[in-house]
């Protein structure tokens, strides 16, 4: 059987000819096009487009239509296209289903619409895109923020169902599919030889991609990474059918002790008790491919979900006395580092099996040589122990802003390597892929022998309303150009404090903890307070792992996904310097005293006993030491009963002023250095309003005992 014509690759995205550019986009679109709807013509009959392969996703119909509507929705929202194609039917097809547990069942009843009525509407698109590619002006390089981005990722996103619309079609009934020219799969079967590990020695992986490298990319492979990976060894091959069979007969499926809860529950309920595309025939197996049922190939990759592979990993580790497990993202890029691989060529075939170059299915395990291992990329992704996030500097692209961000749950593993249908950036080694561990992709795995733990960043962002209000108060942008507020504060303090001692400074209602940082520029030690766990939570987080993720109202249920670094506002090489505590300033502990300094912003008008807060202050901080209180005096009695508020009130027939009240309480104890300040601050609620508020600032030296 002669090879399968090569499936165009990735356009780069440079260069000096913008009409050559054009014309080899064209043909990437017609290539993808084409053969999408070559793997349709797999189905043999209409009704095989509206029974659905399994009860999580929707029908194959859903899929067809999807694709196509893809690039109608993002035309529209790039301005390509003024005006939609068919907006019932890009309503129709616009959201698929990603299920978030295996039980997590649609049984919503859908009004699909015909199958001629689809593919009359593919061929339309077909004609708007074409346009589009043909007309538009076009400038070289092609970046991320070009309205012509949009063309290339309804491409990609194409090429993406290419494959996930291929595992479908392997999971419905044979009378549903069959056998088709364009889609042959590989007849080369036999026994594998008998795996082994591989060393792979110590280096460092460096990750990510600049916003300007010249090709297509989604929007979690941009930003930067960089790990030392420790020594360790790898299992020179995938998991094949045959060294899974020994985990299947050894009860490995019935061995409770081998899954985790996660993996258990899954097990249970899908009552799984071998691979899902492993068919039994009387007492040995099939596989189930695409379109048909094959003799068991045992020196093919084993397919399984995440749990399966990680399961197998605790049985070979319970077997062999090692500690064996799944590698991480970080080690599967040191062994690709390692064989010294490179991406799929322009211009010739793929030394793996990868980008439906060679075949429409799996191949023996040891067919592609890459150094001292085999299928480094290709034939079956590779599941990895670490769950997707972002890298440092990572932003959501604009006309895509949900591609990743539900993936950054801690839930969704990685999957590397590429399968034999990914194409396009997915067969290049830089993508970043991640599915829910009891999904089914073409994926396998191979094995890894380390005692390096496999610790990762969370990815989660912070959704706590109030909460990310106060760390884009703090991190965020500056608005109507009002300078940060803590930062303002701190420097403030900073400036008062002159000669005197520096050793420990206080920061009471510290909220997320910008000012804790800032002022640990200057004190030997700080310690952030808030009676907010949650608020502590952040500065804990932002202390130790120098990141937080939040996201933020945009308009209506719209929201804007933010990052905020330490080292981007120069406050990493402190951190180490501050703590958080979770207190209450009415009530501090015993401990927390001897201060050189206490900051109080906006904090006073929130307590339920401001009175005895200042009251008792000045034993918490030494003699010569520094207070600064900032507040807004906004008192409401949701915070502070209206008989514990200390001004803003009539008193004895007059004006009583909170600064009358601070000073009555202060000055038994502390000086006033100088005039009042008024310091404003700007609160963003959403795109289009803000809270614009003036704090009055005053700053009290403590007096000697």
């Amino acid at each position: 059987m002669s090879p399968p014509q090569m499936l165009t690759r990735t356009p780069l995205l440079a260069g000096i000819d913008p009409e050559a550019k054009r014309a080899e986009i064209l043909r990437y679109f017609h290539d993808t096009f084409d053969r999408y709807e070559s793997l349709f013509e797999s189905l043999s009959c209409d009704e095989a487009y509206f029974v659905k392969p399994i009860a999580l996703r929707h029908p194959l119909i859903f899929y067809l239509g999807h694709t196509a509507t893809f690039f109608a929705n993002k035309f529209v929202l790039a301005g390509l296209l003024t005006a939609r194609i068919d907006p019932r039917l890009e309503s129709t097809f616009a959201v698929g289903v990603d299920e978030m547990s295996w039980d997590d069942l649609d049984d919503a009843h859908y009004e699909w619409p015909t199958v001629d009525e689809v593919w009359a509407y593919r061929r339309k698109v077909r004609e708007a895109v074409d346009r589009v590619i043909r007309e538009t002006p076009l400038g070289l390089p092609i970046g991320w923020d070009d309205p012509f981005w949009a063309v290339l990722m309804g491409i990609e996103h194409e090429r993406i169902h290419l494959e996930t619309s291929s595992v479908l079609m392997r999971q419905h009934p044979l009378k549903y599919v069959r056998p088709t020219a364009a889609w042959q799969p590989c007849t080369e079967r036999g026994e594998p030889p008998p795996n082994s590990v591989v060393d792979i020695p110590a280096g460092t992986v460096r990750l990510g991609r600049p916003f300007d490298d010249p090709y297509y990319g989604w929007d979690n492979e941009y930003g930067s990474h960089e790990h030392r990976v420790a020594a360790f060894k790898a299992a020179r091959q995938l998991v094949s059918n045959r060294e899974f069979l020994a985990f299947v007969e050894a009860g490995g499926y019935a061995d409770d002790a081998l899954w985790d809860d996660e993996g258990l529950s899954w097990r249970k309920f899908a009552r799984a008790e071998a691979p899902t595309f492993w068919v039994p025939d009387g007492d040995t197996w099939r596989l189930r491919l695409m379109a048909e049922e094959v003799p068991m190939p045992w020196n093919w990759p084993v397919e399984t979900n995440c749990h399966e592979a990680r399961a197998f990993c605790n049985w070979k580790s319970r077997e062999s006395g090692q500690p064996v497990r799944l590698p991480t993202e970080d080690e599967w890029h040191r062994i690709y580092d390692h064989v010294g691989l490179s991406d799929v060529p322009a211009d010739a075939r793929a030394g793996a099996n990868l980008h439906l170059d060679h075949w429409a299915s799996s191949c023996p395990v040891d067919r592609f040589a890459h150094g001292e291992l085999h299928d480094v990329v290709g034939n079956v992704w590779q599941w990895c122990e670490t769950p997707t996030y972002p890298f440092d500097g990572f932003r959501v692209h604009p006309l895509y802003d949900d591609f990743t961000t539900p993936t950054f749950d801690d839930r969704h593993n990685m999957i590397k390597g590429g399968s034999w249908i990914a194409a396009g950036n997915e067969a290049r080694h830089v993508s970043r892929y991640a599915f829910r561990r009891h999904f089914f992709q073409h994926a396998g795995f191979r094995y890894v022998v380390t005692d390096a733990p496999t610790a990762y960043v969370s990815s989660q962002y912070e959704t706590d309303s109030l909460l990310s209000q106060y760390a884009e108060f703090h991190y965020g942008d500056a608005y109507f150009d009002v300078p940060n507020f803590p930062q303002a504060l701190a420097r403030l303090a900073i400036g008062a404090m002159a000669r005197r001692p520096a050793r420990k400074a206080l920061d009471l209602g510290c909220a997320t903890g910008r000012a804790s940082f800032e002022l640990a520029r200057h004190f030997d030690r700080v310690v952030g307070v808030d009676f907010s766990a949650r608020f502590i939570n952040a500065g804990v987080k932002l202390a130790e792992q120098g990141v937080l993720r939040y996201t933020i109202p945009d308009e209506g249920e719209l929201v804007l996904y933010r990052e905020c670094r330490l080292e981007d506002l120069g406050l990493a090489e402190v951190s180490d310097r501050v703590e958080f505590w979770q207190g209450d300033a009415c009530n501090l502990k015993p401990v927390l005293s001897g201060f050189d300094l206490v900051l109080a912003a906006n904090l006073i008008d929130r307590l339920y006993s401001p009175r005895r807060f200042l009251s008792a202050i000045h034993h918490r901080i030494n003699p010569g030491g520094l207070l600064l209180l900032a507040s807004p005096y906004t008192w409401l009695e949701e915070h502070t009963r209206k008989d514990e508020w200390i001004g803003g009130v009539k008193k004895d027939g007059e004006s009583y002023f909170t600064l009358d009240g601070i000073k009555e309480l202060l000055l038994p104890n502390f000086r006033l250095l100088r005039d009042p300040l008024a310091v404003p601050f700007v609160i963003r609620e959403t795109r289009r309003k803000f809270q614009h508020t003036i704090s009055e600032v005053t700053i009290w030296e403590r007096l000697p005992d």
